[in-house]
């Protein structure tokens, strides 16, 4: 049942007005566009500086875009936009199967220089085109828009853009929300408005949704001609089988100075608060003769300063990977502090603990990949973002839910020491992961229907 958040008095921010403005007011969002985004500025070219890399295609930003393929007769054009690296990662099965299609080609783009490094990395071979997503103001969005000229335009789990919704529906191009997500606060915002969300909403010509609390969002704040369906996780479909063998396996943990003997424990995409949990559980583990050490992976790589401080008191021999790859001998807490390396990271954990999930963190990051792996799991009260897959997890008898930071040490201390427990935990992760394969499908189907039409 959808709860109603009409009358929360919740504070929406200038731009979530916008984001929610009928098309009769497209002209209104393009005005106010400009000033929101100069006040933005300074915060923006902050994170620029601390991320890097975002002089490379930075003209992509305002449609300037140059070395496009020539549309080819006959070939129908596909232009995916995913914003984080983890939407890239999912869509590497799809990515795969578009490939094999002699008939349609995919222009790839992103919005972080992360994602673009990825996306060059990973599917240089299967996508014509790789660039970023311009800004969302009508004269940018139009340039880039003339020159890829698609015949089909997808966006992945919640990135809804007004300008770039409305000109693939001048365009008369359908556009396809896949792995859709409404999270908590999405659901509250959009409902707040309602009455305003659904003609932002309307260009969407069908929206494949993740777990089935989802499809039931989608449904009450979609309007009722645009069609909503259950597909499933496109993450469920990702290929886990494992990359490093078990030479790499222990080349990896000597590159880390971890002791052959000792177990590791994955800090999977950690935020503030959560570093400080794992090296206190680690520190208490091991002054009891329990032999692990930590492995943890920020959700984002900028914040090396901030966790050194809060680590500072800690005893822990600790070793930063942006300092240099290779850590001393010994090392019993490691701070992977770089981007798109979790994958490599979790295929040699023994156990993990879930990122953004421990209060007063409640939305979660994904635990799918950890699952598919085999890693037996440790994850917050909340799971807000998650929340029905957590749920299906828990059934499954493949993680272990925590009310906080005690419990969860808890949590992990009786993972660490019995071996039994963490192999039926991981049995039950990969079996979970295995019976919920088959979104990518579906979504092949779904653009195979919309590419034909065009």
């Amino acid at each position: 049942m959808i709860k109603d958040y009409s009358n929360a008095g919740l504070p929406l921010s200038v731009f979530n007005y916008l984001l929610l403005l009928k098309p009769s007011m497209i002209w209104l969002y393009r005005v106010l566009f400009l000033p929101l985004i100069f006040c933005a500025l300074p915060y923006y070219l902050f994170r620029m500086w601390k991320r890097g890399g975002y002089r490379r295609d930075f003209t992509h930003r305002f449609g300037s875009i140059h070395s496009i393929p020539i549309k080819k007769d006959g070939i129908r054009r596909i232009w995916i936009q995913a914003v984080s690296v983890g939407e890239l990662l999912a869509l590497g099965p799809l990515l795969k199967e578009l490939a094999s299609n002699p008939n349609c080609e995919v222009f790839l783009t992103t919005t972080t220089s992360t994602g673009r490094s990825l996306a060059e990395k990973n599917y240089a071979t299967l996508t014509a085109w790789r660039g970023i997503f311009p800004l969302d103001f009508v004269c940018f969005s139009k340039r880039a828009w003339n020159k890829i000229n698609p015949d089909l335009v997808i966006l992945m789990e919640s990135e809804l853009w007004p300008e770039h919704l409305h000109q693939a529906s001048v365009r008369k191009v359908p556009a396809l929300l896949l792995n859709a997500r409404m999270s908590d606060k999405s659901l509250k915002r959009y409902l707040h408005l309602s009455v305003l969300a659904k003609p932002i909403l309307r260009p969407i010509s069908e929206v494949l949704a993740s777990t089935q609390q989802d499809m039931d969002r989608c449904r009450h704040l979609f309007p009722a001609t645009t069609p909503v369906k259950l597909a499933g996780n496109l993450k469920f479909d990702l290929d886990l089988k494992p990359h490093l063998d078990e030479s790499a396996r222990s080349q990896l943990r000597m590159e880390l100075g971890f002791a052959t003997t000792d177990l590791i424990l994955l800090g999977s995409s950690t935020w503030p608060g959560e570093e400080r949990l794992i090296a206190q559980f680690i520190e208490s583990a091991r002054s009891e003769g329990i032999p692990i050490c930590g492995l943890i992976v920020p959700r984002h790589a900028e914040r090396k300063n901030e966790i050194a401080r809060d680590l500072s008191t800690i005893s822990l021999r600790t070793h930063f990977r942006s300092d240099q790859h290779q850590a001393p001998e010994h090392t019993e807490l490691y701070i992977a502090d770089t981007t798109g390396e979790l994958r490599m990271f979790t295929q040699i954990a023994d156990l993990a603990l879930i990122g953004k999930s421990i209060p007063p963190h409640s939305q979660g990051q994904t635990p799918i990949e950890a699952a598919g792996y085999g890693i037996p799991l440790v994850f917050g009260p909340e799971m807000s973002n998650f929340r029905e897959i957590a749920r299906s997890l828990l059934n499954a008898n493949a993680a272990i839910q925590v009310k906080d930071a005690h419990d969860a040490a808890q949590a992990l201390k009786l993972l660490a020491m019995d071996p039994t427990l963490r192999r039926e935990k991981s049995r039950a992760a990969q079996q979970w992961m295995h019976a919920h394969r088959g979104a990518t499908e579906i979504a092949l189907k779904t653009i195979s229907e919309y590419i034909h039409r065009t």
